[in-house]
C-alpha cells in the first residue's frame, strides 16, 4: 500500500465513509464532498474495471463508458499490479455491475 495516503486526514475519511449504512446515505453524503464530475469519473473507472475484469476490449470499454483509452490503461494497471482492491470489492459485492455502458447512469 502506498504509504503516501496514511495521513490522519485520509484515515478520518475513511471511518466517515465506514459510518455509512446503505446507499441512500452513500448518496447523500458522496454528493456533499465530490463534485458531480469526481464522482461520475470514480463511477466510471470502477466499471472500467468491472469490464476489464469481463474480459472486454479496451475499444469496447471506450465505446460504452466513455473513458479514454489513457484511464482504461489506467485502471488496467491497478488490476494487475495494484494492491487488489478492485477484486476485493467485486468478491463481495452481491451484484455485478451493470457495464450498461450508460455514460449518465
Amino acid at each position: 500500500m502506498n504509504q503516501k495516503i496514511h495521513t490522519d486526514a485520509v484515515s478520518y475519511l475513511f471511518e466517515a465513509i465506514l459510518s455509512l449504512k446503505d446507499k441512500d446515505e452513500c448518496y447523500t453524503f458522496f454528493e456533499d464532498i465530490c463534485t458531480i464530475n469526481e464522482l461520475l469519473s470514480l463511477a466510471q473507472r470502477f466499471e472500467v474495471a468491472a469490464m476489464l475484469r469481463s474480459g472486454k476490449t479496451y475499444l469496447d470499454i471506450a465505446d460504452k463508458t466513455g473513458a479514454s483509452t489513457a484511464t482504461i490503461s489506467r485502471v488496467n494497471r491497478s488490476l494487475n499490479y495494484g494492491n487488489d482492491g478492485y477484486d476485493m470489492v467485486f468478491k463481495r459485492i452481491s451484484t455485478a455491475p451493470s457495464c450498461s455502458g450508460d455514460k449518465n447512469a
